[in-house]
């Protein structure tokens, strides 16, 4: 999108973070420091100052693809290192990915016993969550719609962000979005599958004891538009936090099939 962002407070900077190689252009291939030339880093904020939501948008650059991507954090919040350089890597490939700060400047830290991680959650209603992830999609098609894009936004979340995306898609209804991949889902509550009406990737792992394999295959059963991939021996995180060469390989794997689900639901159909 080449234009001045509205409605929002900005701060730009060129972010120089390692890309693997990112196929850009289904006949160019870019590697690393030059693909990472491609992408924008932008801090903004939605809406009043006083009461606006912080966020982060990556911009592709030279292969901007016109589309937007709105992507939910784990618990560790929209500056974690490890979510921002998966939205980083999404915009590689040629989207706009917009990071919110779901959690109001309190994410979880590492630091707080565990005793304290419900009280915490608890604190963070779900209700004004989804005003949170509501009004960033209104945002962002508003910016596309300026520029005269009339597609839908896709939505990824991870961990506590992967059930959010259950939750938002079940209640967007196709307004906003065109469909969502959800890695390893929190706090599922798999009975509202049947009122999401858009294509949904399900990835986790079949040693996620925080995902459990049989409330996905429930979705699948609600939702015949949604899909299941479930990675043998991989525990929590391992798509976008991979500690080992073996889960850095299922975890490329994954970003594989989730770019090749939005670009066969958001750019293949229009």
């Amino acid at each position: 999108m080449q234009r001045q962002w509205s409605s929002a407070v900005c701060k730009s900077n060129k972010l120089r973070v390692r890309c693997r190689e990112v196929k850009v252009e289904e006949s160019t291939s870019v590697h690393d420091d030059e693909a990472c030339e491609l992408v924008n880093g932008t801090e903004l904020t939605i809406g009043d100052n006083a009461d606006g939501i912080r966020a982060y948008l990556f911009t592709a650059v030279k292969n901007n693809n016109a589309t937007g991507i709105l992507l939910l954090s784990d618990i560790f919040g929209f500056e974690d290192s490890a979510t921002r350089d998966f939205a980083y890597r999404v915009a590689c490939t040629g989207y706009n990915v917009l990071v919110p700060d779901l959690f109001n400047g309190d994410p979880w830290t590492k630091d707080r016993p565990n005793s304290l991680l419900q009280q915490w959650i608890t604190k963070h209603q779900p209700e004004r969550i989804a005003k949170t992830i509501f009004a960033s999609a209104n945002w962002m098609v508003n910016e596309l719609a300026a520029v005269g894009i009339s597609r839908k936004v896709g939505i990824i979340g991870f961990c506590y962000g992967g059930g959010r995306v259950i939750d938002i898609l079940a209640q967007d209804q196709g307004d906003y979005f065109g469909c969502g991949v959800s890695f390893y889902g929190t706090r599922i509550d798999s009975s509202v599958a049947s009122h999401i009406k858009v294509p949904l990737l399900l990835i986790t792992g079949d040693d996620d004891g925080l995902c459990p394999v049989s409330v996905l295959e429930d979705i699948t059963k609600r939702n015949k538009q949604s899909k299941m991939v479930v990675f043998q021996g991989r525990g929590h995180s391992f798509a976008h936090r991979p500690q080992t060469p073996e889960e850095d390989k299922d975890a490329e794997e994954a970003f594989t099939m989730m770019r090749n689900w939005l670009y066969n639901n958001l750019l293949a159909k229009t």
